[in-house]
């Protein structure tokens, strides 16, 4: 049953992100040629993780990967992969993935955002590996520093439903550099 759910969950996500990020329709003679689909960009940086397992507040350090394309003026999606591994046991690391849309201005030559993003997080116990799904509220800052090169500060905060004894809600801060395809 669980696989079950973990399936329909995965296809759920595939589904909305094929329909999130396909191109808009062709318009023939009506667009310049020079426009393009949306904006895309690639990242990784640093995580800093506060997690609240069995009421005990542990420190996680790790990596991450994110992309997001964004496709109208305002908004867009964004995936975002995350590892992290507590500072005090070795055994004990979270692994997550999700996806979702997002939100933008620009101010200036800063673009802070907003995100809702639901999916799939990993909790390596000391003697287990469980997953459970999770949805996730955050936002951030992206500050380009050179023409193809944008820095980032990321906060998230997670709930991870279901999980033993109560449901689990780390606070998660990435610092990253992402590179900015253009045209």
């Amino acid at each position: 049953m669980a696989m079950l759910q973990w399936c329909s969950t995965a296809i759920a996500m595939v589904g909305m992100a094929a329909g999130w990020f396909a191109p808009l329709p062709a318009r023939a003679q009506s667009m310049p040629t020079a426009t393009r689909v949306g904006d895309l960009q690639f990242g990784g940086g640093f995580v800093f993780a506060t997690s609240d397992y069995n009421f005990t507040p542990i420190n996680l350090l790790g990596g991450a990967f994110y992309a997001t394309f964004d496709k109208r003026e305002h908004w867009g999606g964004e995936f975002d992969f995350r590892h992290s591994q507590s500072t005090l046991v070795s055994t004990a690391h979270e692994t997550t993935y999700e996806i979702g849309p997002r939100i933008f201005l620009a101010r200036g030559p800063f673009i802070p955002y907003a995100k809702v993003l639901y999916g799939r997080g990993v909790y390596n116990f000391p003697n287990a590996n469980i997953a459970y799904n999770m949805y996730v509220f955050g936002g951030g800052i992206d500050i380009p520093v050179r023409r193809s090169i944008n820095v980032r500060g990321d906060y998230e905060y997670q709930t991870w439903m279901g999980f033993p004894i109560a449901d689990l809600h780390p606070s998660v801060i990435t610092i990253g550099v992402a590179f900015h395809f253009h045209e």
